[in-house]
Protein backbone atom coordinates (compact mmCIF):
# COMPACT_ATOMS: atom_id res chain seq x y z
CA UNK A 1 0.00 0.00 0.00
CA UNK A 2 1.09 3.19 -1.22
CA UNK A 3 0.72 5.88 1.54
CA UNK A 4 1.58 9.81 0.45
CA UNK A 5 1.53 12.55 3.21
CA UNK A 6 0.14 15.80 2.14
CA UNK A 7 2.14 19.40 3.82
CA UNK A 8 0.99 22.62 3.78
CA UNK A 9 2.40 25.18 1.76
CA UNK A 10 5.47 27.33 3.40
CA UNK A 11 3.84 26.46 7.01
CA UNK A 12 4.98 24.17 10.00
CA UNK A 13 2.98 23.25 13.22
CA UNK A 14 5.17 23.36 16.72
CA UNK A 15 3.77 20.16 17.73
CA UNK A 16 3.76 16.62 16.69
CA UNK A 17 3.65 17.25 13.09
CA UNK A 18 7.20 17.23 12.04
CA UNK A 19 7.00 13.66 10.58
CA UNK A 20 4.22 14.94 7.64
CA UNK A 21 6.36 15.29 4.52
CA UNK A 22 5.56 16.08 0.83
CA UNK A 23 5.22 13.02 -1.51
CA UNK A 24 3.24 14.59 -4.11
CA UNK A 25 3.40 17.74 -6.42
CA UNK A 26 0.36 19.18 -5.33
CA UNK A 27 0.69 20.82 -1.77
CA UNK A 28 -2.50 21.58 0.70
CA UNK A 29 -2.70 25.00 1.89
CA UNK A 30 -2.94 25.59 5.26
CA UNK A 31 -3.37 28.24 8.05
CA UNK A 32 -1.25 27.69 10.83
CA UNK A 33 -4.21 26.57 14.35
CA UNK A 34 -5.89 29.39 15.27
CA UNK A 35 -6.00 31.44 12.14
CA UNK A 36 -9.08 33.48 11.76
CA UNK A 37 -9.37 33.57 7.63
CA UNK A 38 -12.96 33.88 7.65
CA UNK A 39 -15.87 35.40 9.52
CA UNK A 40 -17.30 32.29 10.56
CA UNK A 41 -14.34 31.06 12.47
CA UNK A 42 -14.16 34.59 14.20
CA UNK A 43 -17.52 33.76 14.70
CA UNK A 44 -17.21 30.74 16.62
CA UNK A 45 -14.92 31.13 19.49
CA UNK A 46 -16.45 29.66 22.82
CA UNK A 47 -17.72 32.21 25.26
CA UNK A 48 -17.53 31.65 29.00
CA UNK A 49 -21.15 31.83 29.98
CA UNK A 50 -21.76 31.33 34.19
CA UNK A 51 -20.10 28.38 33.87
CA UNK A 52 -21.34 27.33 30.99
CA UNK A 53 -19.57 27.18 27.72
CA UNK A 54 -21.28 27.92 24.27
CA UNK A 55 -20.18 28.42 20.97
CA UNK A 56 -21.41 31.05 18.89
CA UNK A 57 -21.89 29.66 15.70
CA UNK A 58 -22.65 31.06 12.04
CA UNK A 59 -25.92 31.18 10.48
CA UNK A 60 -26.73 28.16 8.82
CA UNK A 61 -24.72 26.20 12.01
CA UNK A 62 -27.78 26.59 14.29
CA UNK A 63 -28.31 22.54 14.50
CA UNK A 64 -25.26 21.70 15.70
CA UNK A 65 -25.76 23.99 18.93
CA UNK A 66 -25.30 22.28 22.18
CA UNK A 67 -28.86 22.03 24.05
CA UNK A 68 -29.67 24.94 26.44
CA UNK A 69 -28.61 24.22 30.06
CA UNK A 70 -25.58 21.67 28.71
CA UNK A 71 -22.28 22.00 30.84
CA UNK A 72 -18.82 22.47 28.91
CA UNK A 73 -16.84 19.61 30.29
CA UNK A 74 -13.70 20.30 27.65
CA UNK A 75 -12.84 22.54 24.91
CA UNK A 76 -9.30 21.19 23.35
CA UNK A 77 -7.51 22.31 20.19
CA UNK A 78 -7.11 19.38 17.83
CA UNK A 79 -3.68 18.69 15.33
CA UNK A 80 -3.92 15.76 13.53
CA UNK A 81 -4.88 14.86 9.82
CA UNK A 82 -7.64 12.98 7.81
CA UNK A 83 -6.64 10.14 6.35
CA UNK A 84 -8.08 9.35 2.61
CA UNK A 85 -7.15 6.50 0.46
CA UNK A 86 -7.77 5.81 -3.46
CA UNK A 87 -10.27 3.34 -4.29
CA UNK A 88 -9.19 4.01 -8.05
CA UNK A 89 -12.18 6.64 -8.47
CA UNK A 90 -12.38 8.68 -5.16
CA UNK A 91 -10.75 9.68 -2.59
CA UNK A 92 -12.72 7.51 0.36
CA UNK A 93 -12.10 8.51 4.27
CA UNK A 94 -10.15 6.18 5.96
CA UNK A 95 -9.98 8.13 9.82
CA UNK A 96 -8.62 11.06 11.55
CA UNK A 97 -5.47 10.69 13.72
CA UNK A 98 -5.09 14.13 15.67
CA UNK A 99 -4.13 15.27 19.29
CA UNK A 100 -6.05 17.31 21.22
CA UNK A 101 -4.22 19.94 23.48
CA UNK A 102 -5.04 21.75 26.17
CA UNK A 103 -4.50 25.28 24.35
CA UNK A 104 -4.21 26.73 20.89
CA UNK A 105 -0.06 26.49 21.01
CA UNK A 106 -0.07 22.41 21.38
CA UNK A 107 0.41 22.49 25.25
CA UNK A 108 -0.84 19.71 27.45
CA UNK A 109 -1.84 16.91 25.94
CA UNK A 110 -5.19 16.10 26.80
CA UNK A 111 -6.36 13.40 24.60
CA UNK A 112 -5.93 11.48 21.27
CA UNK A 113 -8.32 10.92 18.66
CA UNK A 114 -8.91 8.20 15.81
CA UNK A 115 -11.23 6.50 13.90
CA UNK A 116 -14.75 5.49 15.15
CA UNK A 117 -14.73 8.32 15.59
CA UNK A 118 -13.17 7.86 19.18
CA UNK A 119 -11.78 10.00 21.62
CA UNK A 120 -9.18 9.10 24.56
CA UNK A 121 -8.35 11.07 27.14
CA UNK A 122 -5.06 10.94 29.47
CA UNK A 123 -7.17 10.21 32.50
CA UNK A 124 -8.32 7.02 30.87
CA UNK A 125 -11.39 7.36 30.00
CA UNK A 126 -12.72 7.32 26.27
CA UNK A 127 -16.22 8.11 24.22
CA UNK A 128 -17.15 7.54 20.67
CA UNK A 129 -19.53 9.96 18.91
CA UNK A 130 -21.96 9.27 16.07
CA UNK A 131 -22.68 12.43 13.98
CA UNK A 132 -25.72 14.11 14.08
CA UNK A 133 -25.73 17.33 11.96
CA UNK A 134 -23.06 18.95 10.14
CA UNK A 135 -22.20 22.45 8.34
CA UNK A 136 -19.58 23.60 5.89
CA UNK A 137 -19.00 27.27 6.43
CA UNK A 138 -15.75 27.08 4.39
CA UNK A 139 -15.52 25.03 1.52
CA UNK A 140 -11.76 24.70 1.97
CA UNK A 141 -11.73 22.55 5.18
CA UNK A 142 -13.65 19.43 6.24
CA UNK A 143 -17.41 20.18 8.13
CA UNK A 144 -18.15 21.31 11.09
CA UNK A 145 -19.77 18.84 12.97
CA UNK A 146 -21.75 17.95 16.35
CA UNK A 147 -21.88 14.49 17.53
CA UNK A 148 -23.91 12.27 19.75
CA UNK A 149 -21.37 10.88 22.18
CA UNK A 150 -21.27 7.41 24.18
CA UNK A 151 -18.54 7.42 27.14
CA UNK A 152 -16.63 5.05 28.33
CA UNK A 153 -14.84 5.14 32.06
CA UNK A 154 -13.94 7.81 34.48
CA UNK A 155 -11.78 10.95 33.65
CA UNK A 156 -13.28 14.10 31.98
CA UNK A 157 -15.07 12.47 29.03
CA UNK A 158 -17.30 10.92 31.86
CA UNK A 159 -21.20 11.43 31.11
CA UNK A 160 -20.53 13.32 27.52
CA UNK A 161 -23.37 13.33 25.49
CA UNK A 162 -22.52 15.90 23.28
CA UNK A 163 -19.01 16.94 21.02
CA UNK A 164 -18.62 19.53 18.50
CA UNK A 165 -16.20 20.11 16.33
CA UNK A 166 -16.14 23.66 15.07
CA UNK A 167 -13.20 25.93 13.25
CA UNK A 168 -12.14 23.78 11.08
CA UNK A 169 -8.99 24.38 8.86
CA UNK A 170 -7.59 21.83 6.13
CA UNK A 171 -8.48 18.58 5.83
CA UNK A 172 -10.20 18.18 2.83
CA UNK A 173 -9.36 14.74 0.34
CA UNK A 174 -6.92 16.21 -2.44
CA UNK A 175 -8.63 17.28 -5.54
CA UNK A 176 -6.20 15.53 -7.38
CA UNK A 177 -6.38 11.75 -8.37
CA UNK A 178 -4.55 9.16 -7.24
CA UNK A 179 -1.84 6.95 -8.37
CA UNK A 180 -2.19 3.72 -7.49
CA UNK A 181 -5.80 2.21 -5.88
CA UNK A 182 -4.96 1.77 -2.19
CA UNK A 183 -2.96 4.82 -1.97
CA UNK A 184 -2.95 6.65 1.13
CA UNK A 185 -2.85 10.14 2.10
CA UNK A 186 -2.63 12.02 5.39
CA UNK A 187 -3.94 15.64 4.84
CA UNK A 188 -2.88 17.98 7.97
CA UNK A 189 -6.30 19.76 9.67
CA UNK A 190 -6.70 21.64 12.79
CA UNK A 191 -10.08 22.53 14.97
CA UNK A 192 -11.76 23.00 18.41
CA UNK A 193 -13.04 19.77 19.85
CA UNK A 194 -16.40 20.64 22.62
CA UNK A 195 -17.27 17.96 24.62
CA UNK A 196 -20.40 18.46 27.03
CA UNK A 197 -22.63 16.97 29.34
CA UNK A 198 -26.39 16.54 29.17
CA UNK A 199 -28.40 19.76 30.49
Amino acid sequence: MKQTVLRWSGRSMAVGMAALTSACAGDVPFAPFGATTTAPRVAAVANAIAGTQRADLPAGCEALAAPAGSPLVLHAFGIGVQIYRWDGTTWQFVAPSATLYADAGGKGVVATHFGGPTWVSKSGGSVVGTVADRCTPDAASIPWLSLSAKADGPGVFEKVKLIQRLNTVGGNAPSTPGSVVDQEVKVPYTADYLFYQAP
